[in-house]
């Protein structure tokens, strides 16, 4: 099981790699070589089109979460009856639900898919980026997953407002001597990046809930609250080991999420306003009836 998860992220970072050398190219060529304000925008702009290279890939797998998300919403009424039914009866309730799903053909689990998916993506650009450390001197090392040396010795000297795309909050002056980077500017432009990448994420989480309503099922509602809140603390403590390149990474791909949410909810737009409990949900008033007087108001005297 090892080797063959151990030959799948082989394949990912082949694959990472190839992407990410495919655009350097293509904005190497467009921009030449450009260095404005301390950055190398043609390895920069690499890594935001590798972003929304994934993201387009992703965007059908994405339409099938929106539409399952929905139908969970679709279901909530019968998802409450199942509850009021098996009031008291914890078992009776958990061995009725996967029955109601599997009747209604929706999957509870669904909505995660596309972030399973970007597990794998996400470990590889990782990997790659840890990888890229001018430290590393073997030809055969610099070499791994398609690279030249020349694009290894570039990459790994690469910066973004001064900082290196390898290094990471925590870096040494040590680390960062041979890149010729101060410390401050890294965790300067790496704190920045960190609050980018945190609000994004929760802001994405958010639309999401806001769109759909908070599930029913408590233990739907526990993972929409992790998502919501756990996702963003946990951001907190891993970004500032992350190396800029991959916070750059995650903050491009939280912004092209947000604008890509927006856009799916105006193209499938909501049946019904999302609700929490049957007190938020919107109350029909009946039309009055033809030739009816209005209320308030007194009959005339002749």
């Amino acid at each position: 099981m090892s080797a063959l998860f151990g030959g799948l992220m082989s394949v990912v970072y082949h694959v990472i790699s190839a992407v990410l050398l495919f655009w350097h190219a293509v904005w190497d060529r467009v921009l030449g070589d450009p260095h404005v304000l301390a950055t190398d925008w043609a390895w920069v702009l690499g890594i935001v089109f590798l972003v929304l290279t994934v993201r387009a890939l992703l965007v059908p797998i994405y339409v099938r979460q929106m539409h399952s998300q929905r139908a969970l919403q679709r279901l909530q009424p019968k998802l409450k009856e199942l509850r009021e039914k098996h009031k008291g009866d914890p078992a009776g309730l958990q061995a009725a639900l996967p029955a109601l799903y599997q009747a209604e053909n929706v999957s509870p689990f669904g909505s995660f898919v596309p972030m399973l998916l970007q597990i794998p993506i996400f470990i590889g650009l990782l990997h790659v980026l840890r990888h890229l450390r001018p430290t590393i001197v073997s030809a055969d090392a610099q070499t791994l997953y398609g690279w030249t040396v020349t694009q290894f010795h570039d990459a790994s000297h690469a910066k973004l407002f001064g900082a290196p795309i390898a290094a990471g909050f925590q870096a040494t002056a040590d680390q960062l001597g041979p890149l010729g980077a101060h410390s401050v500017t890294v965790k300067i432009v790496a704190a920045v990046l960190i609050v980018a990448m945190i609000t994004t994420t929760y802001l994405t989480s958010r639309m999401s809930i806001l769109k759909t309503g908070w599930a029913q099922e408590p233990q739907q509602r526990m993972v929409q609250r992790l998502m919501l809140y756990g996702v963003p603390v946990s951001l907190l403590i891993s970004g500032v080991i992350f190396p800029v390149g991959v916070i750059l990474y995650w903050t491009t791909q939280n912004v092209f999420a947000l604008g890509q949410q927006m856009w799916m909810h105006r193209r499938y737009p909501l049946d019904t306003p999302p609700a929490t409990t049957a007190e938020e949900a919107p109350k029909v008033v009946a039309a009055p009836k033809v030739g009816a007087k209005p209320a308030g108001r007194r009959p005339k005297r002749s």
